[in-house]
């Protein structure tokens, strides 16, 4: 069996934006007097979409915040990260190349509960966006991470991309830096890396292979796995 296609997860694998994704959810919730601290951010939310934290943390800490509240956050809180990001370059290093080089052998996709600007708006700002085939974001799925839909809908964009309906998940590999990333892939029938931008090794183990970061990104190895 041949890999076919790879895709990527977004934030913690090629954008080091996650501290800024914090900074801007403490700001929102605080003008709400919720506290925020990191490590409940990394330890709890961190694979949720914007829409399910505040959803999240808004129900734990006994608010009765209605859905109108809710996509009120998520815009304010899409505001707030634009202005901690203007004029900085969050691409972790080495990501850039392991892009280029992986875009020139196959199709290449993002699967992100990310929103789709704060994706294009970091890609465009590297000159990346135009490698992908395909980027699935927050809002063109029902359900986020650890739901397989974000995967299932990129491996549909990538056959349509490719004219191809024989492309099928089990040709693909994805490549995270969370477990509830890592079980919407393998939920979706892909094989998958696991990136220990976020989380050490212990906490990737249900990944067929493990990486410091897409510097260590070796394609032969991605096509061992399909082998």
């Amino acid at each position: 069996m041949a890999l076919r296609a790879i895709v990527f997860d977004f934030d913690g694998v090629i954008a080091n934006s996650e501290p800024l994704h914090f900074r801007a959810f403490r700001d929102v919730f605080a003008e709400q007097g919720v506290d925020l601290t990191e490590r409940a951010y990394y330890d709890r939310y961190l694979g949720f979409d914007d829409r399910g934290v505040f959803a999240t943390v808004g129900f734990e800490r006994g608010h009765s915040w209605s859905s109108a509240d809710v996509a009120g956050f998520v815009a304010r809180k899409a505001v707030r990260l634009e202005e901690i990001e203007r004029d900085v370059s969050v691409i972790f290093p080495g990501a850039a190349d392991a892009i280029r080089r992986a875009a020139a052998a196959m199709p290449i996709a993002i699967a992100s509960g990310a929103l789709g600007p704060e994706i294009r708006r970091i890609l465009d700002h590297a000159d990346l966006t135009r490698y992908f085939a395909a980027i699935v974001s927050a809002e063109d799925t029902p359900a986020s991470k650890p739901a397989p839909d974000p995967y299932q809908k990129a491996i549909g964009l990538l056959a349509a991309t490719m004219n191809d309906a024989s492309l099928r998940a089990s040709d693909c590999v994805a490549i995270e830096d969370s477990r509830w990333g890592l079980e919407s892939a393998r939920a979706a029938g892909l094989r998958t890396v696991g990136v220990t931008s976020s989380y050490d090794a212990a906490e990737l183990s249900q990944a067929d292979l493990i990486i410091p970061s897409l510097l260590e990104l070796n394609l032969e190895e991605l096509h061992r796995l399909l082998s």
